[in-house]
């Protein structure tokens, strides 16, 4: 039988954070999906077999699990390059959306033809058979609708194959994926457990394991704010809602289109202009570099506006609350607007992660610690319940 492999994958809606084995891969992928036909060209000097994979990502995604199936996508930077790409729209559920599948294949199928992995699942002639051991989450809103045991449904018990075509590196590799299991977590617990414990699940910040504190996490569709009390998520309390930066993100793009005559190629372009530390808000105009900032400002401190008056609403419910920590990649987007409104008004005790990193791989790194959590405690009660019992 083929050993599991662990996979932690956060869909997030700017890009995919996964961590594989024991943190022996990481991948970061742009959230972004263009149907595609089979012949895609090669142009000019490139090079299929020097070229990085992960910027011509050539796919057939065929799974039972997909209302479309059978589809041919460029996935990443590749279909940024598109005219018809897609991103996540606000309003959706991430659950229900084929471009959260097809993502989450594309990286698993990333994973198992890498060549550090050769060795790991069974290959015959251009046919690899992986099988994973899956952590993943969905937000708050949608899981408190039931939406994760369908979502886990669609996962477990079915072949779900990705077929590479024009990819570098991987042209005519098929990975038939498996799932072992599937944990399908709500988003704002996965951040409190990443504030309190370490990769080995002890606990690392004993202050705030006592603590009343709320968890801001800003996505690219959505909000979760959790609430901790006695060590755990107040389910009741806690809250989801549909607001998050993609509307805010795509209205910027929009903005620097027609003021400037510049097309960026996805959010996460605006999202790296907004957040880089050199020449931040700026972008470059026939050759000459130019401020975006009254474009960036007026439209982020809307948005910081909405954020904070849900701050303000879930505290005034939970007032005895000590500090909320923002994280998130709309948090990073965010920061300073509303660090900015909170010196200026209420002065709630509120945190950021200075490390843009740290609060971006948030998700992925809770979903690993949760789901190597859960291995750990099955192979030992499985290693308990086969040994004799003593007389």
């Amino acid at each position: 039988m083929t050993k599991s492999r662990i996979a932690a994958v956060d869909v997030g809606n700017d890009s995919i954070k996964a961590i594989f084995g024991e943190f022996d891969n990481e991948l970061n992928i742009p959230n972004i999906v263009a149907r595609d036909t089979e012949d895609r060209p090669v142009i000019g000097i490139e090079e299929l077999d020097t070229k990085d994979p992960l910027d011509g990502i050539h796919i057939r995604v065929h799974s039972p699990a997909l209302k479309d199936n059978n589809v041919i996508y460029r996935v990443g930077n590749l279909a940024t390059k598109s005219d018809n790409a897609t991103e996540l729209d606000p309003g959706s559920s991430k659950s229900e959306e084929d471009q959260t599948l097809v993502m989450l294949f594309a990286t698993l199928a990333l994973d198992a033809v890498s060549e550090e992995n050769a060795k790991l699942f069974p290959k015959s002639k251009n046919v690899i058979d992986a099988n994973y051991t899956l952590g993943t989450g969905l937000p708050l809103r949608e899981v408190k609708e039931g939406k994760d045991a369908g979502y886990r449904s669609r996962l477990v018990g079915s072949v779900h194959q990705v077929e590479f075509l024009v990819t570098p590196k991987y042209q005519g590799l098929k990975v038939n994926i498996k799932f072992d299991e599937v944990k399908v977590y709500p988003e704002g617990f996965a951040a409190y457990i990443n504030l309190v414990m370490d990769n080995s699940l002890k606990i690392i910040n004993k202050d705030l394991i006592d603590r009343r504190i709320l968890i801001q996490d800003i996505g690219g569709l959505s909000t979760d704010i959790a609430v901790i009390k006695n060590r755990n998520v107040d389910d009741d309390k806690a809250q989801g809602f549909n607001l998050g930066v993609s509307e805010a993100l795509e209205q910027i793009r929009e903005e620097i289109r027609s003021k400037h005559g510049v097309e960026l190629d996805s959010r996460r372009d605006v999202v790296e202009i907004i957040t880089r530390k050199n020449d931040r808000n700026h972008i470059m105009v026939k050759g000459s570099r130019t401020s975006v900032h009254d474009i960036t400002d007026r439209i982020l401190v809307e948005l910081a506006k909405k954020q904070y008056r849900l701050l303000r609403n879930v505290w005034a419910k939970n007032s005895q609350t000590e500090i909320c920590y923002f994280v998130g990649g709309g948090a990073t987007v965010l920061k300073d607007y509303i660090k900015t409104l909170n010196n200026n008004l209420d002065g709630y005790n509120i945190e950021f992660f200075e490390d843009e990193k740290e609060s971006i791989w948030m998700m992925a790194n809770a979903y690993y610690k949760l789901i190597m959590d859960y291995v750990k405690k099955s192979e030992k009660s499985s290693k308990a319940a086969s040994e004799p019992v003593k007389s």
